[in-house]
């Protein structure tokens, strides 16, 4: 389970503004301290400006794990996975919540207000939080990921 003490970070686009709203009232419901990067407001952003800010924070350690709102989840997920020490994984349901962080070791959960209603997605956030990184077979995959995380460092 993510431990309580640190901070979860939040963000989303103005697609994703209602069910991030949802989402940090769930968390800070459940005593975790939240950080909400934006946006606050229905006014159109792009969503690639959300995603590199929460994921550099999760990247630079200051928060354990990190969570994207945008309409599909799918454009958070891109752009997060290109910051060098993030691994985003799209979650539309309870099985992909438990592997993203089982198999892949995600720090960021993204979810698609336009693709999951508000209980599942709140479901399989409590799923996520609850899972850890199972290691075993998994993790030389993730380690291959991570190389290449330093190797892009390098450049």
């Amino acid at each position: 389970m993510a431990d309580k003490t640190k901070s979860i970070i939040i963000g989303a686009d103005h697609l994703g503004l209602p069910l991030k709203t949802a989402l940090k009232a769930h968390l800070i419901e459940r005593g975790y301290p939240v950080e909400d990067i934006g946006v606050y407001t229905e006014d159109a952003v792009n969503y690639p400006e959300i995603a590199i800010k929460l994921s550099e924070k999760v990247a630079s350690g200051e928060h354990e794990r990190g969570i994207l709102v945008c309409g599909t989840g799918i454009g958070m997920a891109i752009t997060a996975n290109k910051i060098p020490g993030v691994r985003a994984a799209v979650i539309h349901d309870a099985y992909s919540a438990e592997r993203a962080r089982a198999s892949n070791d995600a720090q960021v959960a993204c979810f698609g207000s336009l693709v999951i209603g508000v209980n599942t997605a709140l479901k399989n956030l409590d799923i996520w939080l609850e899972s850890e990184f199972a290691g075993g077979r998994s993790q030389p995959k993730v380690d291959m990921i991570k190389a290449l995380d330093e190797k892009k460092m390098l450049k």
